[in-house]
């Protein structure tokens, strides 16, 4: 059986994009990301399908729509799926404390919604370079981020005994000698508990100072308690 020219050119629409969103979701799914392998499949295939239906509306319309009452306008259509996956990259992003996760995974998914208008309407050259330098992003850029240096922000709360309060002179050279700087420090006494509390938020391109901080703050004596977590910067 002859399968006609326009279903093998609807075919290889389909499949390409298929096949764009399967490989930027294995990439995803390898790493653990709440959107994977699938999803980005199917984000690819839709946008393609949806760009089809615009681009080749008269063979579904027939011959019974004169051609000169209908305007086509493919653009709207993209506007409308970007528009839809907006939606859908909010809910791969959250609050993980006082960091915001799952950027990557939403830009991701809008790039691949991206890849399925262009493998839609049959922007070859475009579709099949962004595809490969999706890919390469994700998966190369990960390998040169985890090695630029990057500034690690640390809420930080020390409490001391109202009995033995350090001198703030003496807590700012003790972290500028741990290699730390100090963004800002704010002061606080809760009589109820008896303690006095510095906060401050220091920083540092080091993640081995601030493993080396909270051991030192551990073995300081004249320290009541003290508390640390990452803060976005």
């Amino acid at each position: 059986m002859d399968i006609p020219p326009e279903y093998l050119d609807m075919l290889l629409h389909i499949g390409s994009a298929l096949l764009a969103g399967s490989l930027i979701g294995l990439e995803r799914s390898y790493h653990g990301r709440p959107a994977g392998f699938r999803t980005h499949a199917l984000v690819c295939m839709a946008s393609a399908l949806l760009m089809l239906v615009t681009t080749n509306q008269w063979q579904w319309l027939g011959d019974s729509v004169p051609l000169d009452t209908v305007r086509t306008d493919p653009t709207r259509m993209a506007q409308g799926i970007m528009t839809g996956i907006g939606f859908l990259g909010a809910g791969v992003i959250f609050m993980e404390g006082l960091t915001v996760r799952g950027l990557t995974t939403a830009a991701s998914i809008w790039i691949t919604a991206v890849l399925g208008i262009l493998y839609g309407i049959g922007y070859w050259p475009a579709a099949i370079t962004c595809t490969v330098l999706t890919i390469a992003v994700l998966a190369l850029f990960r390998w040169v981020e985890q090695r630029i240096p990057t500034q690690n922000h640390m809420k930080t709360t020390l409490y001391f005994p109202l009995e033995a309060i350090a001198d703030e002179a003496e807590i700012r050279d003790w972290f500028r000698r741990m290699g730390f700087q100090i963004g800002n420090m704010n002061y606080a006494k809760d009589a109820s508990k008896g303690v006095f509390e510095y906060r401050l938020v220091v920083q540092t391109t080091s993640e081995r100072q601030v493993s080396e901080l909270a051991a030192a703050m551990k073995e300081r004596a004249d320290l009541a308690g003290f508390s640390m977590r990452s803060v976005g910067s």
